[in-house]
Parts: C-alpha cells; structure tokens; sequence
C-alpha cells in the first residue's frame, strides 16, 4: 500500500488538529535565551545516566528511544539491552536482555513500541526488523529487501543500515531509516523502507523513498509526527571538531516510490521526500554544559535517538538521547526539546 493512500485514511478532524509544518519567519516575541532556532528551544539537558550501571548492566550505549505504554520511556542500547526509565527522573526501572534466534547478540539500533506493548527492534548488522515480546522472547521477523541487505548478500555497508524506526499515526505503516547510501545509489541519498498490515495481519514490505542529507551527515533517528511527517536527525563526526547534529521536518506524502528504481542518482521524475530545517543543535544555548573532547558547542554529543513525548496545540515535546559508546571520552546525554509549529489545512489525496 502506497504511503499516500495510509495517510489519506487520517480522519481530517484528525489531520487538523496535528497537522505540522516548521515555523515559518521568526516571531514577533524576543527569543529566549534557550532558543536554538525561531521553532525550536531546549529545556534542559540531563547527565544523570552518565557511566552509571543498573542490576549489573552498563546504562549507556543508547541508540533509540520510545514512550512505553504506561508513559516510561523505553531506552535501547546498541549492545542488547533494553531498559525501563522513569519519564520523570530518567531511574532506571527494568532492564531486558535481547538476543537474535541463536541467542547472539544484537547491534540494535531502532525501537518501536507497538499498540499492543510489542516491541519493534532493528539490528543492523543484517539488517533486520524483529518483533519482541516484553519479556525480550522473539515472536517474529519483518521481511527485508534484498537490496537493502549488507554485502555481499545485497549492497549496503555494515553498521550503516537500519538506525531509524518509527510506527506512524493510525499504526498501519513502519518505517526505518538507513543510515547511509547503498552501492550504486549517489552518497547523498538514502533509502526509507516501509511495512504495512491491514486488521491485524503481519507486517508486510511497501514502499520505499529517498532522502538526500546533509554532505558528510547520516541518519541515526527518524520520528513520525502525528500528522504522518517526519522528524529526521541527521548527524556526522569530524576528528578534532565534534558532532554535528541537525533536526529536520520531513514529508514524504509527495515522495516517489523508489522500491523499484536499481540505482538512485537524481533521476529526472524522481521526488525525493523533502525537508526543512527546524535546527542545528550546535546553535542552542550550551546551558553549562561540559564536552569531554572538542566539540562545536559543548552541549553537542554522539546524538543518535528520539522520540515524541508530547504533542498539543502545535507543540511537540521531544528527547533526544546521546550514545556514549561506553567510551571515557562521550557522555550519556538527554536532551529535552521543545519544537514550535504552525498547523496547515488538511487536504485529503484521492
């Protein structure tokens, strides 16, 4: 099913109400001082989770996060463990140890929590997208193109696949995020894939898009708004200088199907799904925060997950989290954002 046809299901009382677009000239009102840009502004920032452990594990590494049915904020690790936190305190409540089918571990990278409390988990060594119970027992596995499967079995690179995962408004359509460009597509573009399921049934392969980044930049996070748009992070590491972090709203109702497009290189025809800044995150105010190396700003880290916890009247509340790598050098990092933006009319597609 087409991503357009989905997204014309959304009632249109619905799309009125959440309908999002970047905010648009700078406002009237004086920027505060923790402004990072005219539609973006950052709360606070938390490192309370720094180098710390929990019932024997490390709490670090995290590359996704997730707000759990009961409002905790689910937090994946990178390295296979998948922790409960208080939304409040950010304490550590639970921790789950996941696995593939033979007990290995996994490099997981793109968290969903489903409807129905399942958890939605990408690992991107195969890639793969697989569904877990909340006791961390595998209950099935997504399809994946073979295109889209690590060298030599299809044309991406290791480490550089599914990083981002997101459920979007009406939970019919997933959709994950490659980090960066297969072979044969121009290094600039990567590729969106997305399931669909209908009344139950499982998930099954849709369409796919493209999204051009930023030079030098890859996509470690993607989060849907509830209109079905998208916040995409885009980020990069220069030795020396530190991260870069960008925040982007994009919107793929236009995009191409590119699902059956060989080679990826500015064909004419071809829409990509376009973008909008909303900020560079080395423009928000530091708020005292220290860096551990150089760094743009000193509030920058290895930014790698996100999620929406809270939407009203054209206000997104959103946590970004950093992944630390375990490394003496980075910090286990939460950011809380707040994004301004402006409501469209809805406009149904036949």
């Amino acid at each position: 099913m087409r991503l357009r046809a989905v997204l014309a299901t959304v009632t249109a009382a619905l799309a009125a109400a959440t309908t999002l677009t970047a905010a648009g000239p700078a406002p009237a009102t004086p920027r505060t001082s923790h402004a990072c840009s005219p539609s973006v502004s950052i709360d606070r920032f938390s490192d309370a989770l720094d180098k710390t452990t929990y019932d024997g594990t490390f709490v670090g590494n995290f590359s996704a996060l997730a707000v759990d049915k009961d409002g905790s904020i689910a937090a994946l690790e990178d390295r296979s463990s998948l922790f409960d936190l208080d939304a409040r305190t950010l304490r550590p409540k639970r921790v789950v140890q996941l696995a593939d089918e033979k007990g290995a571990a996994l490099d997981s990278e793109g968290l969903v929590v489903d409807r129905d409390g399942t958890r939605l988990i990408t690992s991107e060594t195969e890639p793969s997208v697989r569904r877990y119970g909340t006791d961390g027992g595998i209950l099935d596995r997504l399809p994946v193109p073979s295109d889209l499967l690590v060298a030599p079995a299809g044309r991406a690179t290791s480490n550089q696949t599914f990083e981002g995962l997101t459920l979007l408004p009406g939970g019919r359509t997933l959709l994950a995020s490659m980090e960066n460009a297969i072979s044969g597509d121009s290094t600039d573009i990567v590729r969106f894939q997305t399931w669909t399921r209908i009344k139950g049934a499982p998930f099954r392969l849709a369409a796919q898009y493209a999204y051009r980044v930023d030079a030098g930049l890859g996509v470690p996070e993607v989060q849907a708004t509830p209109d079905g748009r998208l916040l995409v992070l885009e980020r990069g590491f220069t030795a020396g200088v530190g991260n870069t972090v960008r925040l982007y709203l994009a919107d793929p109702r236009h995009a191409t199907d590119t699902s059956g497009i060989e080679n990826l290189t500015d064909q004419p025809g071809v829409r990509l799904i376009r973008k909008t800044l909303l900020a560079d995150i080395a423009d928000c105010p530091s708020l005292g925060a220290t860096a551990k190396q150089p760094q743009p700003n000193p509030l920058l880290d290895n930014i790698e997950g996100m999620t929406v916890t809270g939407y009203s009247k054209g206000r997104l509340k959103v946590l970004l989290v950093s992944d630390d790598n375990q490394n003496a050098a980075q910090t286990t990092r939460f950011y809380y954002l707040r994004l301004r933006v402006r409501p469209l009319p809805f406009v149904a597609e036949g």
